[in-house]
């Protein structure tokens, strides 16, 4: 009798130890009160395992600077429980970070990748790429918790693979995650890039808070990441959120996906720099648009507004489907700020009921470039059974999109 209470006392210790881990990691960084409010553990039962996790070195102290009074002490897990490898692929673009479990960076960096050409190819750039960036972070890939990478394309749900023929041609049937922890031997969880967008707006930007929130990216392509009930939501099969090849226009111009008129082809950057191109040059890019735009030229800010319009109406369908609290807009194009966001919040307000677009709010982005890289590190957060149990061996590779 004597050994069963001790054994679940120390099964209950051990419980206890793991809630705290996991409301460190996905935080960053939290006070002794925070972490007894957030775990429900009274305030003796955190310090008495704190000094456990310190006197082991899985956790370190960290000074705050607190305004009017003496700096706070705030608690992060070391940086030898480990780093999180972020692998972040656009269409011509590929972005690597590496964070701490304190969500500090490390080093990252940006690289040219064409993905629409050969997946193989692209995974060889990015293999070389986290290896040098590793390298820059002074990280070995024994301290890996995991890598989190994004794709521009959907991802099944059931076998990890990529499952448009139409979007990432390339792509189709190659199990992402499993090649890839393959090659780099650490465990890999692949997502679509919206999902990570709105995973990172939720956890660290403008959606904390939200319980119901949608991302758009707005970039080569133009994809939804869904929050739904606090989780996301992926649909069955994994496409859910392709607001891109929503048809606005059936005459309109082919899309890579086969039918016409797609909103991508209205409102994605190449469909806006092709249109400017015929009065602004061949050499215009999307940076310069948004230039000329924000200076005052007529016809930049004119295709910036429609794009704004033709999103916002296939955004008012997306609030009567689900209710978002937030719609959050990120992506290449939006640093055109409120040249784009006003005439979305217009379409909202007219193709919406009215219930819908009055509990909407839509806001810019806060994450900027790196929003899917911290998307990446918060999917690894919630997914990795090595991160929560605080151990130092790798899991299996994971095949499939996280839950």
């Amino acid at each position: 009798m004597e050994g069963l209470a001790t054994g679940s006392l120390a099964s209950l210790r051990e419980r206890n130890r793991r809630s705290l881990i996991s409301s460190l990691s996905e935080r960053g960084m939290a006070s002794r009160a925070d972490l007894a409010r957030l775990t429900g553990l009274s305030r003796s039962t955190v310090s008495s395992l704190v000094a456990e996790m310190q006197a082991t070195g899985l956790v370190e102290e960290r000074h705050a600077s607190a305004s009017g009074g003496r700096p706070g002490v705030l608690l992060a897990l070391s940086r030898g429980a480990g780093v999180v490898l972020a692998a972040d692929f656009g269409h011509r673009r590929l972005r690597v970070a590496v964070f701490d479990l304190a969500h500090t960076v490390l080093a990252d960096a940006v690289h040219d990748v064409d993905i629409d050409e050969s997946a193989d190819a692209a995974m060889g750039t990015a293999v070389a790429a986290i290896h040098d960036t590793m390298d820059r972070a002074r990280a070995s890939m024994d301290e890996v918790v995991g890598v989190g990478m994004g794709l521009p394309g959907p991802i099944s749900r059931d076998t990890g693979t990529l499952g448009s023929s139409t979007i990432l041609p390339a792509w189709v049937g190659v199990p992402v995650a499993a090649v890839m922890s393959e090659r780099l031997g650490v465990p890999v969880y692949a997502d679509n890039d919206a999902n990570l967008g709105v995973l990172a707006e939720v956890t660290f930007g403008a959606g904390r808070g939200c319980t119901e929130a949608a991302y758009l990216k707005i970039s080569s392509g133009i994809g939804a990441g869904l929050y739904m009930d606090g989780r996301i939501f992926r649909g069955g099969n994994g496409t859910a959120g392709e607001i891109g090849h929503v048809i606005l226009d059936e005459d309109g111009l082919v899309c890579r996906c086969g039918n016409r008129g797609c909103l991508e082809t209205l409102a994605g950057e190449q469909g806006i720099v092709d249109a400017l191109r015929r009065s602004h040059g061949p050499d215009l890019d999307l940076a310069r648009v948004l230039e000329l735009a924000k200076g005052g030229d007529i016809g930049c800010a004119r295709m910036i507004a429609d794009a704004g319009a033709a999103i916002g109406r296939a955004a008012a369908s997306l609030c009567n489907l689900f209710n978002p609290q937030r719609v959050i807009v990120g992506g290449s194009l939006s640093p055109a700020g409120d040249l784009l966001l006003d005439p979305l919040r217009n379409s909202i307000e007219r193709f919406a009921i009215p219930s819908a677009a009055r509990d909407v709010k839509i806001v810019p982005g806060e994450l900027g470039a790196r929003t899917e890289t911290l998307g990446a590190l918060a999917l690894v957060i919630a997914e990795s059974d090595r991160l929560v149990g605080g151990t130092t061996t790798h899991p299996p590779a994971s095949t499939a999109v996280g839950a």
